[in-house]
């Protein structure tokens, strides 16, 4: 495939990097810092990726959405998916007390990343069709006292994604949305460990499997699919006892 990935050098959208890599897809990588998006370029072409080029692109900005975009689409000549990883986490506390980090956070993961959905959306259409898998997380499930915030960005976000592949399914935009739960990343460094916490490699095979089928909704691990039916069914009032 030729993919372009939003949020390649870290985490989890570098671990789904590599496993594209491995099998030979050609990658694209958009990002804020080029120092490290060339360092990400030169360890994806040693495991394989075919044409990795680069190009700033900032969820904060969206003035660099359509460039961005453009330039993978020049460099590999084509676009048949676009992958989102990228965005901006920060605990409740610390968003609660901070309000100019909050509208960070939720200008990132919620605004910016729409806006930048839609600049693919259009250019995958134009094309044709094409995937287009986009992040959001379990914290958008329900809301939960620990993510109040974030998790309505992600909410949001999720809802967009499932309104997207219902209306450009036919027109062949498959929109995947993953929504991982606890995984192991700077991200969530320093945080207290739930049970069924992951690992970056096994998000990435997962995601990787959902962005060949096409699959709507992925979970990952697999496991928070089972955890997350369970919070759903939760009545309200056990919720605003639990900690969780």
């Amino acid at each position: 495939m030729k993919v372009a990935v939003l949020g390649a050098t870290k985490g989890m959208g570098r671990a789904l990097a590599r496993a594209m890599a491995a099998r030979g897809d050609a990658l694209f990588l958009l990002g804020r810092d080029p120092a490290e998006l060339a360092k990400s370029g030169q360890d994806l072409a040693a495991r394989g990726a075919k044409g990795v080029g680069h190009a700033p692109c900032d969820l904060e900005t969206p003035e660099t959405f359509a460039p961005g975009l453009a330039a993978a689409e020049t460099a590999l000549g084509g676009l048949d998916a676009v992958v989102v990883t990228a965005g901006l986490f920060a605990t409740q506390d610390a968003l609660e007390a901070d309000p100019r980090l909050l509208g960070r956070v939720l200008d990132a993961d919620f605004t910016g990343t729409i806006l930048f959905c839609e600049e693919a959306r259009k250019r995958l259409l134009a094309r044709g069709g094409g995937t287009l898998c986009v992040f959001s997380s379990v914290a958008g499930e329900r809301g939960r006292k620990p993510v109040a915030l974030y998790g309505a960005a992600k909410a949001g976000l999720s809802t967009y994604l499932e309104a997207l592949d219902h209306r450009y399914r036919e027109a062949g935009l498959k929109t995947v949305c993953v929504k991982p739960g606890f995984v192991r990343t700077s991200m969530t460094a320093g945080l207290p460990e739930p049970p069924f916490a992951g690992d970056p490699e096994g998000v990435a095979a997962t995601v990787l499997r959902a962005i060949d089928r096409g699959t709507p909704v992925v979970y990952a691990p697999p496991i928070w699919a089972l955890v997350m039916l369970v919070i759903r069914l939760l009545p309200r009032f056990v919720m605003r006892k639990v900690k969780f």
